[in-house]
């Protein structure tokens, strides 16, 4: 079953607490802090795959948690950073935010996005001292790592796209001139999922791609509507394939065309082709008398028979506009994309500290409820002393 859409959570890792410790050597009797850092929590990252066709590997899982960075230790030993959790997902992937704002939208092969960013390790003690204070009894915990809920719509990249009515054999010519094998048969709506085929010569390579035949109020999301229409937003070129033995051609084209117009994001405006298929149906030829300098080509030809198809595949690359150049940035792998910047987090705005006695609060402390969770991601137990602008309390 094809899928563009998932709903994911993300979680980064926390970040390691640095450690609390002093140095222990024979005949040092009273060694300095040595407690080091903990390292970096993981981040959750988002990859763009081109060995990926949808997002179906997100039906069955749909929480991702990356692993924390790892406590400091004695003799300055600094925790090891978490793991980061690579998520893989098709080109053309883009990401929305819970309020439903573009996050990412990748679209080179290889592209990532860092969803979640771990929390950093805490400070050993160690780091703490000074000329006035040499051996500090407190060292920082790690903070917690970034956690947010995320849409996942995929938007498939092809060079051409196939439109038109149920029925008027776009899956039959996708077969006809490349690599795919969709579904055929003689009734409408055989095609319920986008299908993409490859079409080449010896000095070039064309995407193509089929989407269910689309009805009237498809723009407004009648039948599968919205649902595949998106998926027309990144071909360059559009191919109207029109069943002439049903009727005039003209008009089937402007059905269509209307629908395409309606739903806007430039589909009304993108370069064209029409075939008129299924010629083996009629007398002869109708004529398509529509006078659009949209309109590239016209083609006639015959799936069943194959009367043209080839004359087609050759007018395909001449007609279908070029991929833009590769720019140096997008060379590298990378996308150009909207940086997300993490909601803040109240509990960014203190700091917990592990002593001697147990813990202690510095900054602006949150309400009870979110102060108590925060402790006990912390480590800290119950009965445990917490000391918050400087009045000492127990863990309940």
């Amino acid at each position: 079953m094809f899928t563009d859409r998932a709903r994911i959570h993300v979680q980064a890792g926390r970040g390691g607490h640095g450690a609390l410790s002093f140095r222990r050597e024979k005949y040092v009797p009273k060694g300095g802090p040595d407690g080091g850092d903990g390292g970096r929590g993981g981040d959750v990252v988002l990859v763009a795959d081109p060995d990926l066709r949808d997002l179906s590997s997100f039906r069955s899982r749909r929480w991702f948690e990356a692993k924390r960075g790892g406590n400091g230790g004695g003799t300055g030993k600094h925790g090891a950073d978490g793991e980061t959790v690579e998520l893989r997902v098709p080109v053309g992937t883009q990401v929305f935010d819970e309020d439903d704002q573009l996050v990412a939208d990748l679209v080179q092969s290889e592209a990532r996005v860092v969803l979640a960013r771990g929390g950093s390790g805490g400070r050993g003690n160690r780091r703490f001292a000074t000329s006035t204070r040499q051996t500090p009894r407190f060292a920082e915990t790690g903070l917690p790592g970034d956690q947010a809920d995320y849409e996942l719509r995929l938007k498939l990249l092809a060079d051409a796209a196939l439109v038109g009515l149920p029925n008027a054999g776009k899956s039959s010519l996708l077969r006809r001139i490349s690599n795919a094998k969709p579904k055929v048969a003689d009734y409408p709506f055989t095609t319920i999922q986008p299908v993409l085929g490859t079409v080449d010569t010896d000095e070039r390579q064309l995407v193509v791609v089929d989407v269910p035949g689309l009805i009237e109020g498809a723009s407004e999301g009648a039948g599968l509507g919205h649902e595949f229409l998106a998926h027309l937003e990144r071909a360059r070129l559009l191919v109207h394939v029109i069943d002439v033995s049903e009727g005039d051609p003209a008009e089937r084209f402007e059905q269509i065309d209307r629908e395409l117009t309606a739903y806007g994001s430039g589909l009304g405006e993108r370069p064209q082709v029409v075939v008129l298929n299924k010629i083996d149906l009629v007398p002869e030829t109708p004529a398509f008398d529509v006078d659009d300098p949209r309109v590239q080509r016209v083609f006639a030809l015959s799936c069943a028979t194959g009367e043209g198809v080839e004359q087609f595949r050759r007018g395909l690359f001449e007609v279908c506009p070029s991929a833009p150049p590769v720019s140096e940035h997008d060379a590298e792998g990378l996308a150009e994309f909207l940086v997300y910047r993490p909601r803040p987090d109240p509990r960014r705005a203190f700091r917990i500290f592990r002593t001697d006695r147990g813990y202690r609060v510095v900054g602006q402390p949150p309400s009870e409820e979110e102060l108590e969770r925060a402790l006990r991601e912390a480590g800290a137990k119950r009965g445990d002393e917490v000391e918050v602008e400087g009045e000492a309390l127990e863990l309940g």
